[in-house]
């Protein structure tokens, strides 16, 4: 218990300058992050909504919940995105504007959205300039899609007919075209979508090759040439029979630009678990992407692509972490100054107790001095008991072990002062 008071009476200052600081850090440190965030999913049954489902399964396990809304695509994503009405969300690339630019940033690209147009196998088609006159559904208003597809349209010219416009997408366009409803349906999707899936196995219908792929990918920098290897989707039945060269937008992981880091650390997270394993159209390792994409990346997407996760990241969990990223920027400066402090603690420390000490000399000194200079037996009568009386209250100090001999010096001293002045007095020194 002593040794506790010891190290108190030595570090208490130490002690309330750090606890000072914990609670200045608690005031200053930037705001937590938020336990909620809105995700601009796409429509149920897409690859967006599916995609969007297992951030929402991984960022649970982090404590944060993933409201998903809803949307008709990409570019409804980045309307909302722009409109603070969603926090995150999927973006086809080439989409975005100079507004974008100014309000978001992203994570990185993803996985590649080829522009898939499946045909019905007896139409005479075989580039997307003979689908001129024909019903194809190419996705609604909001759809990244329809724009693609409207871009593409007029690199091949001529005049595209309404009914090439329909607004179907998704599980409806698909179902469309396999009962005959439309002549031809564009989607720009993950081959993970389902409907894709469907229409790439269907004996009703088949894929449009893009033939001059690299050269549509030149003209548009947001395109890249891909290639769907033969038999990759069904090697038992060579599905497809052949090599089809297509064009295909990077679909990116989009974020307002004022999102706060932590959950920008997780979101990146959670794309490399999901997007980092290999697909039918790209091995392993090649995504996410920090290049193929066309907003400016986000600072915290910059640094990770760089180093890595942080170090606090890959020793605590998400929550421990954040607080220690938080507060370290004001950790620094208090360990700063409470280094000099701890070196010098001590020094003051024994100056202190050691004053408890030699403060007594003042007062043998005078009544020393008093002692030698009278004559008069009262007045010497009268120093011994001061004497006596200061031998008590030097008795009643206490000082630590260490210093003890420090006491008993002071002491000693005091009994000496007794002597000499009892020397003056052979009376007293006989009584």
């Amino acid at each position: 218990m002593s040794g506790l008071r010891d190290f108190l009476k030595v570090y208490w200052p130490l002690v309330v300058i750090a606890f000072a600081g914990v609670l200045l850090a608690l005031v200053l440190m930037d705001p937590a992050p938020p336990k909620t965030i809105r995700f601009a999913a796409g429509s149920p049954g897409g690859a967006y909504h599916a995609f969007a489902e297992r951030y929402q399964r991984l960022l649970a396990e982090e404590g944060v919940e993933v409201v998903l809304v809803e949307t008709q695509g990409s570019i409804d994503n980045l309307r909302l995105l722009g409109d603070s009405e969603a926090d995150v969300g999927l973006v086809q690339g080439g989409l975005s504007t100079a507004r974008d630019e100014e309000m978001l940033r992203s994570i990185g690209g993803l996985f590649p959205e080829p522009f898939w147009v499946f045909v019905r196998t007896d139409l005479p088609a075989e580039t997307l300039g003979d689908l001129r006159t024909v019903r194809m559904a190419v996705g609604g208003d909001g759809s990244g899609t329809r724009m693609l597809a409207i871009e593409l349209e007029s690199d091949y010219g001529g005049k595209w007919n309404s009914t090439s416009r329909l607004p179907l997408s998704g599980n409806a366009a698909a179902d469309a075209l396999l009962a005959g409803e439309v002549d031809a349906a564009a989607f720009s999707a993950s081959i993970e979508a389902s409907y894709v899936d469907r229409l790439l196995n269907s004996s009703e219908v088949r894929l449009l090759r893009f033939d001059r792929a690299p050269a549509l990918a030149r003209r548009h920098e947001a395109l890249s040439d891909i290639l769907l290897l033969r038999g990759v989707v069904d090697i038992g039945r060579d599905v497809p029979a052949a090599d089809i060269p297509l064009v295909a937008p990077v679909a990116q992981l989009v974020v307002r630009k004022d999102l706060h880091p932590a959950i920008e650390a997780l979101l990146i997270d959670a794309a490399t678990a999901i997007h980092s394993q290999g697909t039918l159209l790209a091995p392993a390792g090649q995504y996410p992407d920090p290049d193929l994409i066309d907003l400016p990346i986000s600072d915290q997407a910059r640094r990770y692509y760089q180093n890595g996760p942080s170090f606090l990241r890959r020793y605590f969990s998400f929550d421990v972490a954040n607080f220690l990223e938080r507060a370290w920027v004001l950790a620094i400066p208090l360990l700063t100054l409470l280094f000099p402090l701890v070196r010098v603690a001590p020094p003051i420390y024994r100056w202190r107790v050691r004053r408890k000490i030699y403060v007594w000399y003042e007062d043998l000194r005078t009544l020393e001095e008093r002692g030698r200079s009278t004559d008069d037996d009262a007045e010497r009568d009268k120093v011994l008991e001061d004497l006596e009386t200061l031998q008590a209250e030097i008795g009643a100090v206490e000082v630590p072990l260490s210093y003890t001999d420090d006491l008993y010096r002071l002491r000693s001293h005091v009994e000496f002062v007794k002597q000499l002045v009892c020397n003056r007095n052979p009376a007293k020194v006989a009584g």
